[in-house]
C-alpha cells in the first residue's frame, strides 16, 4: 500500500488540489489527502491561476493602436478596461494580475470590502480570463510588465521602454531573460 501525504514535507511542492499534485503524488507511489492540503496556513502565498512572473505582455498583433490611450471613461460605470487601466496606472507595480482581475470584478458587482475575502477565493477557484484578453493590450495600446514579483505596470508601444521588453534587451531583477507574450488577437486569422 502507497504511504500517505497528509502534510507536505519541507522542499515538496506543495499544491491546493490541482492536476499537478495528482501527477506528483503518483510518480512517488504516494496517495494524496486533499483535506491535509487544505489545512496548510493561509500565511503561504499560492499564485493564483492568472498571475505573470517575469512576462511581458505585448499589444495584440491586429491593434489598431499606435500609441498607449486611455480608454474612455464613462462616470457612471466605467468599463473593464477603463477600471483595470486605472488602477494598474495609478499603483504601478503594486498589484499581482490576480489582485486587478478581482479588484475589478467586486468593484462592478458592488462586493462590500468586508465580503471580498470569501468572494476573493471563489472568484478564483473558477477558469478566468487572463490579461492577455484585456482591451488594454487589443485596443489601446498598452503593454503589460510583469516583474518577478508578479505585480504589474503598464508601457504605451510608442514608449523606449516597451521597444527594449519586445526586444528581448530588458531582464528580471535576477538577470534572466523576461518571456514576452502578445495579447489576444481581437478577431479570428484568416488563412
Amino acid at each position: 500500500m502507497p504511504a500517505r501525504a497528509d502534510l507536505p514535507r519541507a522542499g515538496t511542492p506543495t499544491f491546493r488540489g490541482s492536476v499537478g499534485a495528482t501527477w506528483w503524488a503518483r510518480a512517488r507511489g504516494l496517495a494524496l489527502d486533499f483535506r491535509a492540503l487544505s489545512e496548510i496556513p493561509a500565511t503561504i502565498t499560492v499564485m493564483e491561476r492568472v498571475d505573470y512572473r517575469d512576462t511581458f505582455i505585448a499589444v495584440a498583433e491586429d491593434s489598431p493602436a499606435e500609441t498607449g490611450t486611455v480608454p474612455p471613461s464613462r462616470s457612471e460605470n466605467p468599463s473593464i478596461a477603463a477600471r483595470t487601466y486605472r488602477l494598474i496606472a495609478e499603483h504601478p507595480y503594486g498589484f499581482t494580475s490576480g489582485d486587478v482581475l478581482f479588484t475589478v470584478f467586486a468593484d462592478r458587482q458592488g462586493i462590500p470590502e468586508t465580503g471580498r475575502e470569501t468572494a476573493r477565493a471563489e472568484f478564483h477557484s473558477r477558469s478566468r480570463a487572463c490579461l492577455r484578453s484585456s482591451d488594454l493590450g487589443k485596443r489601446y495600446g498598452w503593454g503589460i510588465h510583469a516583474d518577478s514579483h508578479g505585480c504589474l505596470a503598464l508601457y504605451g508601444v510608442e514608449t523606449p521602454q516597451y521597444a527594449e521588453f519586445v526586444s528581448g534587451r530588458r531582464r528580471s531583477e535576477s538577470g534572466a531573460p523576461i518571456t514576452v507574450t502578445r495579447a489576444m488577437r481581437s478577431s479570428r486569422s484568416r488563412s
